[in-house]
């Protein structure tokens, strides 16, 4: 297999994995976030709660993995391209002077990504996650949709010929306010995973390929819960566009302005915590199992050329 194939099996196991670990966390932020806001109790806490037991209730535990189907279909070959993207760029990058960072890499369990300067990788993020997000919004809305309780769709593919009959304005819906969620979260995300990785690997000696996959998950864990809370009211505002179809949620702007009339500077931040949590453990299990698989794939193919 490719290097690229080893990149979209390992990216695509990735997204397969916390999709499926996670999908309670995107559920419950989308019914949080899809309110209209003209109502809402002060305590967080009560929200998350209050929100679990009516899904609960409704559906019994199996419904806090609603929409579980529609989020593999949008991530895991979303993950995949992603991350297989992302490492293509990066490599192509890495033969530029501009953005190349030369370190060594003495250890077999050291990370297999090419290294780049901190403005190269906020490039190569923010550049490749907006392209794949273009790509996939379309799956975006649906899995929006199929989280949300406002909407009675009875199979995946009845509730997608019923957004492609909308027209390429459907299909599109909240993709300016993913760009401007998925630009900097992405960029932030690769800088402060890579720097992050970088100073632990100097600090804890990766004698074993479990020492390797928990620097990884960490360093992925740290980045997230940074890129996340700098990102987060972008992320309200395009649960909104998908979800709502009042006209005081049609478009960028008047979206903007509908939440800070009825809520206020919190409305941008609903969801904030399920969020974190979710990017945390995601960023953490997702670069893990990405960055492990590919070491375990390359330490195999040196075993079998030494035997």
């Amino acid at each position: 297999m490719s290097h690229v194939g080893h990149q979209l099996l390992s990216g695509a196991l990735s997204g397969f994995a916390t999709t499926v670990f996670l999908q309670p966390f995107d559920l419950l932020k989308t019914r949080m976030q899809q309110g209209d806001g003209r109502i809402k109790p002060r305590n967080h806490s009560s929200i998350i709660l209050t929100t679990t037991r009516e899904v609960i209730t409704s559906n019994g535990v199996i419904g806090l993995w609603r929409g579980t189907a529609a989020s593999l279909i949008r991530n895991v070959p979303g993950v995949a391209l992603y991350m297989t993207s992302l490492t293509q760029l990066r490599t192509i990058m890495a033969t530029s002077p501009y953005f190349s960072v030369i370190r060594k890499q003495t250890r077999e369990n050291s990370s297999v990504l090419p290294a780049l300067t901190s403005q190269g990788n906020l490039l190569a993020g923010a550049t490749t996650r907006v392209g794949v997000g273009f790509l996939l919004n379309p799956f975006s809305v649906l899995k929006a949709r199929f989280e949300s309780n406002m909407y009675a769709y009875e199979s995946l593919s009845g509730a997608f010929v019923s957004i492609v009959r909308q027209g390429p304005s459907e299909l599109l819906r909240g993709f300016l306010a993913s760009s401007l969620r998925d630009a900097p979260y992405a960029g932030l995300f690769i800088v402060f995973y890579e720097a992050i990785k970088h100073k632990t690997s100097n600090i804890v000696p990766q004698e074993s390929h479990g020492t390797s996959t928990l620097i990884h998950g960490f360093s992925a864990a740290s980045a997230g819960a940074i890129a996340t809370m700098a990102t987060h009211p972008f992320d309200v505002i395009k649960t909104k566009i998908q979800v709502r179809s009042e006209d005081r949620y049609q478009g960028f702007m008047r979206t903007i302005g509908t939440i800070w009339k009825l809520r206020g500077v919190a409305g941008y931040f609903d969801g904030a915590s399920l969020r974190m949590s979710r990017k945390v453990l995601s960023s953490a299990i997702g670069w893990a199992v990405y960055e492990g698989v590919l070491i375990l794939i390359r330490n195999s193919q040196v075993n079998s050329h030494v035997i």
